[in-house]
């Protein structure tokens, strides 16, 4: 069990957390969320050891790995598969031990022990890894040094899935992925065989993936059971018992206080008056849950609205050198009212075209048709980046608005969510969700035609998107995203446009419909992996075995059997294993059932008022809980038991 108990911890002075407590069970994977600067990515930093409590303790079980994507990406000569090869330093010790070890006893234990972790196949499960992270084959054996910093952040996310931690930290994982590698991500986490802990504000990654919620606010930590919705709604019930409650006790109150007030110094009720005012100091007070005040995008409204199409290119092609497009073949139109998505794997266009769109890149072949007038706000996370960390946001609004009053500068940056506090603190002590806000105001000053987003979403939270979703739906002009986050993809848009195979076509289809053509796509290259392992690994048991093959004379042919000899053949063959198939159909039910009476467990240790009441009841779920994984264990070994005895009589059968 992963226990965080009384935990506090502060800094510059500030409180982050004050007697925080929550547990969880081995094997889980839950959801961290609160709001940005609540303290989330300090409790990752507490759990790794890198910081240390100021009270209280975090307790992790023995001996377990806990494994974080590298704050530094790796940038080196090495190749992205010998990066990601290199995370599993037992295979990597173990191999370099193997290629200088002489005693015949350790070269022996040495390739047990590599059997032992299927070491063969890790080069297949590395570039199954670095594929769903978008990497083809040919870039998996480029030096690192040769990408860009968001996409080695990739490399450093596909070290760490590789090397299988006990206990998986994930902070804001889908940061630098496209959908694709969202969706991949999304299917990789859901069947990790342990512990993870992922914090996010991508709602569809908090729905797929978690078991479980744990809410930092406040400076406690609560852990709800289910997924992002559910905690959503559980969180809405809460908080309509919260201040019903709060309501009832405040009418509680005042009906005590005004029989205080009127009967303090009667004599006759004197005695009762002093009662109730020891009541109501006793009384505790309910606190009631408030939601802090999400500030609005407001984009402000085209100037001189445009007659339809806005833009129109036919037979067009772009890119960066003459004769090599990235592009080609453009035939599209963009209307006033589109609010269009572009789907499609990194590295296949998706910023190319939107550099054509955004003015920064023309037509190399063709035509392309638009408004002299027509304005584009383009927005893109390397604008973030380039941020002068040593201005204000009330600086840029001086460049901006050169002519305009101190007031009317400030009216301004506050509509975006800048009050005089953050006005005027210098960008590089910005949250990156604040420098994504003040981007998107840079971006939409001028009342643009097109707004045109990449990646938007990075560094905001689950309320700030809601917001951003509600701005974009009331934005009169059109609208196109290049997103992961499928939450917002699916509340703006409603046309998709596929970047694949050097062009941009409409994609006839939904989400769903592109979700599950990029899974099985996925599936086919796990396949072809795994297939091309067993290949490696089968090739030296056959080349020994190929002479021997070749000088043996060949087996006489098995003679023809008639319908009614196989018939028979096939049916003795299942009344042999049919108590073999029983055996596992009886293993099968028994694990079902413990881990059935686990999950009630589980459901019962995830309620946070077990917690408030006696310690002893918790206790005893944990080592009710105990007894079961051994039993489940136990059970496991008797299924696997039943299967491999099914395999061994199936194997005598066909030599018979």
């Amino acid at each position: 069990m992963l226990h965080i108990n009384g935990l506090s911890y502060r800094i510059d002075g500030r409180l982050l957390l004050d007697d925080a407590t929550c547990a969880i069970m081995p094997g889980h994977k839950v959801g961290f969320v609160g709001r940005n600067g609540t303290g989330k990515s300090t409790l990752l930093k507490l759990l790794t050891g890198a910081l240390q409590p100021e009270q209280g303790s975090v307790s992790v079980p023995k001996n377990a790995r806990i494994g974080q994507v590298a704050q530094e990406a790796p940038g080196g000569p090495e190749s992205l598969i010998d990066v990601v090869l290199a995370a599993d330093t037992e295979r990597a010790a173990l191999l370099d031990e193997a290629e200088h070890a002489s005693d015949p006893n350790r070269i022996a234990e040495i390739q047990i022990r590599l059997a032992d972790i299927d070491a063969h196949a890790a080069p297949a499960r590395a570039a199954i890894i670095l594929s769903g992270l978008g990497f083809p084959e040919e870039d998996q054996k480029r030096p690192c040094s040769d990408f860009s910093g968001g996409w080695r952040m990739r490399v450093a996310l596909a070290a760490v899935l590789f090397a299988q931690p006990d206990v998986l930290l994930l902070d804001e994982p889908t940061n630098y992925l496209d959908l694709e590698g969202t969706l991949w991500l999304q299917n990789f986490l859901k069947t990790y065989p342990a512990t993870v802990l992922i914090v996010s504000h991508d709602r569809d990654l908090l729905n797929a993936v978690p078991e479980q919620i744990m809410l930092l606010e406040g400076l406690k930590l609560t852990l709800y059971s289910g997924n992002y919705d559910r905690f959503e709604r559980l969180r809405r019930e809460e908080q309509a018992r919260q201040l019903k409650l709060k309501k009832r006790q405040d009418d509680e109150r005042k009906h005590m206080q005004a029989f205080v007030d009127r009967f303090r110094y009667t004599a006759s009720k004197a005695r009762q008056a002093q009662s109730r005012l020891k009541m109501l100091e006793r009384m505790e007070p309910v606190s009631a849950i408030v939601d802090q005040h999400v500030v609005p995008f407001h984009f402000p409204k085209t100037q001189r609205p445009l007659d339809p199409p806005l833009i129109r290119i036919e037979e067009g092609s772009v890119g960066y050198e003459p004769g090599k497009p990235i592009l080609r073949n453009l035939d599209l139109r963009i209307d006033t009212d589109d609010r269009i998505a572009l789907l499609g794997s990194n590295g296949n266009g998706k910023s190319t075209f939107a550099k054509l769109i955004a003015g920064k890149l023309g037509v190399e072949t063709g035509h392309m048709r638009y408004h002299k007038r027509m304005n584009v706000g383009y927005f893109a996370q390397h604008q973030v980046d380039a941020l002068n960390l040593a201005d204000t946001p009330y600086d840029y609004m001086i460049k901006l608005m050169p002519d305009a009053t101190i007031a009317q500068r400030r009216a301004r940056l506050g509509s975006f969510g800048f009050a005089a506090h953050l006005a005027d603190n210098k960008i590089a002590t910005l949250s990156g969700g604040e420098k994504a806000r003040l981007t998107l105001m840079l971006a939409t000053f001028s009342g643009p035609h097109i707004l045109l987003l990449d990646e938007p979403t990075n560094h905001l939270d689950i309320d700030s998107r809601a917001a951003l979703v509600s701005a974009l739906n009331d934005f009169e002009g059109a609208v196109i995203l290049i997103s992961h986050d499928r939450f917002l993809i699916e509340a703006c848009v409603d046309r998709l446009w596929l970047v694949a195979d050097k062009t941009v076509t409409p994609y006839d289809g939904d989400l769903d419909d592109y979700t599950k053509l990029v899974l099985e796509r996925s599936r086919a290259a796990r396949k072809e992996k795994r297939e091309s392992a067993q290949d490696v690994v089968a090739e030296s048991s056959q080349g020994e075995s190929a002479a021997s093959e070749v000088e043996s004379p060949k087996a006489p042919a098995e003679p023809q059997l008639t319908a009614q000899e196989r018939r028979k053949r096939d049916a003795d063959a299942r009344a042999r294993l049919a108590p073999y198939r029983r055996r596992i159909e009886v293993a099968e039910k028994r694990v079902a059932e413990v881990q059935r009476k686990i999950a009630e467990i589980d459901e019962k240790l995830a309620d946070p008022k077990l917690y408030a009441k006696e310690s002893s009841a918790a206790n005893r779920l944990v080592q009710d809980r105990g007894v079961l994984l051994k039993q489940l264990k136990s059970v496991e070994n008797e299924w696997l038991d039943a299967t491999t005895a099914l395999e061994e009589a199936e194997s005598r059968l066909a030599l018979a």
